[in-house]
């Protein structure tokens, strides 16, 4: 089992810059795939970005890219999503996923956060 935990979340101006962070505890967490996806009000839960287990490998959504970087700290168990130029449409809750196989079936995943909130104003 696997639980997930994120935090840094917030409001921010648009142009501005946020890190979230997704915490994993589980003693096989380092092991798998890990990911964030976000979901609008009335908009459907969507893939923003995904890394491998071993950090060798990325994917991120065309409407991030350039943007936003996913990183991961093994060591800490941890991913991280910096979020940079930040765009009203950005806002969303952002949830953390974990236990896919690879950065392909990531929305498959079997573990995910509970959310957090991230707000652009204009």
């Amino acid at each position: 089992q696997v639980q997930l935990v994120e935090s840094g979340g917030g409001l921010v101006q648009a142009g501005g810059s946020l890190r979230l962070s997704c915490a994993a505890s589980g003693r096989t967490a380092s092991s798998y795939a890990m990911g964030w996806f976000r979901q609008a009000p009335g908009k459907e839960r969507e893939f923003v970005a995904a890394i491998s287990w071993s950090g060798g490998s990325t994917d991120y959504a065309d409407s991030v890219k350039g943007r936003f970087t996913i990183s991961r700290d093994n060591a800490k168990n941890t991913v991280y999503l910096q979020m940079n130029s930040l765009k009203p449409e950005d806002t969303a809750v952002y949830y953390c996923a974990a236990g896919a196989q690879s950065i392909a079936t990531m929305a498959a995943a079997p573990y995910w956060g509970q959310g957090t909130q991230v707000t652009v104003s204009s």
